[in-house]
Order: C-alpha cells, then structure tokens, then sequence
C-alpha cells in the first residue's frame, strides 16, 4: 500500500511529494513508512522497480510482434510514457547511481537499454527502420523529448507529436537523399 500510494503521490506531485502524506494516505504512521524506507531515495527505487520491470516485460514481450515498427513506436511511446509520468523520478534515481554506483539502477538501466536495443535491432533487420539508426541516439531522443516537453501544459500532447516525428524519421522509405 505504501508504494502504490507513493506511485500516485508521485506521479501527481513529482519527486518532491510530501512523505508524511503518502504515510497518512497509507493509512500508516510516518515512522511506519521510514522503518520501511529510510530515505526519500528508497522509497523512489521501490516506485520505479515495479514500473520499470513492467517496461522491460512489455517490450520483451514486443519481440515477438507481427509488425516490427509498430512494436517499437509502441515500446518508444510507452518508455516516454514512463518518463513523463515520472517527472523527476528518474533523475533523482540516475543522480544517486552516479554518486554511489548504484547497482540496481544499473541493471535497471542495462535491461531498459538492451531491449529498446533489440527492439530497435529487429526493426532494422526487417528493413522497416533505415539501416543507421543506432539505439543509443534513439534512446536519448525519447529521453530528450520527455525532457523538452515535462513542464508544458500539453506535455503528453507535444511528446506525442515530438515522437511521432522521430518516427516518422526512423521509418525507412526505400530511399534517401
């Protein structure tokens, strides 16, 4: 319970949610919450855990898809999504790795990175996407997309069009200039 309302508040408020309110919409005391997570970055880890375990399933499970670019767009989507909604999260997460190495962000980041890889990988070799594409720019777009559109009033909007573009550029056309 605690995490799922620590996802919600979140979700709504960003990384600087109240911690003494997800408690209290817990139906828990404060102390509770802290004896299960110590830290503001704990309690992050178990938020993202479970939201990030659901991305690397969905797209493993994208491999197997009849239509090789649409299981990409739909994975890419689904990881901005992600971004999005977790405004802050994601960061905080990444800038404690940095400072502490550590190792669950890293598998985290290296399960992300490798299916968005052979997502993008099974998309080139069916010919769908142009042969340059290359995961790790791909993979930084969509990160700069959530980025540039996080606090605007129509962010979901504009992150969907922002992707639909590089899309529409990933798409291979039989030609190019």
């Amino acid at each position: 319970m605690l995490v799922e309302q620590a996802r919600i508040a979140f979700a709504e408020f960003g990384v600087d949610a109240s911690l003494d309110e997800i408690a209290r919409r817990a139906g828990v005391a404060s102390g509770t919450l802290y004896r299960h997570f110590p830290t503001r970055l704990d309690l992050i880890e178990a938020v993202l855990a479970g939201q990030i375990a659901e991305l690397i399933d969905r797209g493993r499970e994208l491999l197997t898809a009849e239509d090789e670019f649409d299981a990409l767009a739909t994975w890419l989507r689904a990881a901005l999504t992600h971004a999005l909604t977790y405004r802050g999260l994601s960061a905080a997460v990444m800038s404690s790795a940095l400072d502490h190495e550590n190792g669950v962000v890293s598998t985290w980041h290296a399960e992300l990175f490798a299916v968005g890889a052979a997502l993008l990988a099974r998309a080139r070799e069916s010919g769908v996407v142009v042969a340059d594409a290359d995961e790790t720019d791909v993979l930084k777009m969509v990160g700069a997309i959530a980025w540039a559109t996080q606090d605007t009033l129509d962010s979901s909007a504009r992150a969907d069009r922002l992707l639909a573009l590089l899309m529409n550029g990933l798409r291979h056309r039989g030609s190019r200039l």
